[in-house]
Parts: C-alpha cells; structure tokens; sequence
C-alpha cells in the first residue's frame, strides 16, 4: 500500500495588477544594479546574511523536492589559500593550453586571467555541491532528478539573496573543480558545481562596462 500523501493549503498573497507591476520594475532595477566583483575587501561581514540567503537557495524548486545540493561555506585562510592555489594551476592550464583563441577572445574585454587574489581576499567561499544521489531515511542510497537545472535555480536564487543583501559576488568556475571535494572532504557522488566568491567591493572597485541584451532580444511573446 502506498503512503498517503500529505497537502497543505498554499500561502499565496493575491495582490493587484499595479502592485504585480510595481513589484516586479522594483526587483529589476535592483538586479540590474548587481555586477560581478573581483575586486574584494577583507572585511567581514554576519554569518546570519550567508545563513538566510542559503536558506532561501535551500527553498529553491527541485527534481522530486530532491533538493539535490550541499553548500559548504568557507571562512578559513588556510583553505582559502589551499583552494587558491589548486584553482588557479588549473586556470593556468586553462589560458595556456585548454581555451581556444575565440574563448580568450571573448574573455579579453573582462580583463580576466589565471591569477585569483579574491578566493583568499573575500571573507567567504561558498562552494556549491550538486549530489548526485542522496540518502533515505533508512540509509538507502536515492537517485536525484533534474540535478543540473535544479541546483541552478538554486544558485540564482543565492545570488539574487546575497546581492538583496547587500552583498557582492563573484561566480568562479575553474575546470576542473574535483580538487574541491578533496580539500573540503566532499563524497565523489558530489560534483563541484561552483565556487561563489562572497564579500563586500574593495574600496574604488571598478566593473567592466557592459551592455545587457533588451528584452526584445532575449524574449519572445507569442
């Protein structure tokens, strides 16, 4: 016989079409503000801001409410530093001999290359884990669903809380990233999906000056 499935009734606020509107202009005009940062000040900042935006990240939709990441957050030097130096003789290899000269083309205007100060500079690391599998409640081994788009959302979703916060970040994906489950004692069954450099903007930091796509570009209404 198969268990009964349990249904709550959904909190939902019904609100007015000017409000919808307002609502939304307002939550673009602040993601719009949001850029990547490279440039980082040491200057802590409350564990309880990467606490809520983890936990809004941990509310994201998944394959079968599978909920299939594991966010370890990274405070210490010495695994700064260790991750550090692992990332970047993998971005070595990278610019050296791995990117095409299209890839490094496109890089070029950002100002990008193998050297990453920020993984030791910012005050957090948060590294982001997409499990492949996960446990019952007996212990047995479960396969997750939709891994890929739902750890994703996830992480937009962190973003999206960190810079609501306050907070800038840097996406860093070096490749490959297994020396990350090594130095954070991860399972292999966990693959390193990104490391979010997480801080506050040096002081006089500056951004590449670069143009979003318009909406007529990115999206049809048909």
């Amino acid at each position: 016989m198969s268990e009964e499935k349990t249904f709550l009734p959904l909190s939902f606020e019904r609100l007015t079409d000017a409000e919808m509107c307002r609502r939304a202009e307002a939550f673009n005009s602040l993601m719009c503000q949001r850029r990547t940062v490279r440039d980082f000040s040491a200057e802590s900042l409350p564990r309880q801001v990467i606490e809520g935006a983890i936990r809004t990240a941990g509310s994201a939709p998944s394959g079968a409410n599978m909920q299939p990441w594991h966010f370890v957050v990274v405070e210490n030097a010495e695994i700064k530093r260790q991750i550090r130096e692992a990332a970047e003789e993998e971005e070595r290899e990278f610019y050296l001999r791995r990117a095409s000269a299209e890839w490094l083309n496109a890089l070029e205007p950002l100002g990008t290359d193998a050297n990453k100060p920020f993984l030791e500079t910012a005050p957090y690391l948060i590294v982001i884990f997409l499990k492949k599998f996960s446990s019952g409640d007996a212990g047995e081994k479960l396969k997750n669903y939709y891994t890929a788009e739902s750890v994703g959302i996830a992480t937009g979703m962190l973003i999206a809380a960190l810079h609501n916060a306050g907070v800038a970040t840097l996406t860093h994906t070096p490749s490959p990233m297994k020396f990350l489950n090594e130095i954070l004692g991860r399972p292999a069954t966990e693959k390193p999906y990104m490391i979010l450099v997480t801080g506050l903007p040096a002081e006089g930091a500056q951004v590449p000056a670069i143009d979003k796509k318009p909406l007529e570009e990115i999206a049809d209404f048909i």
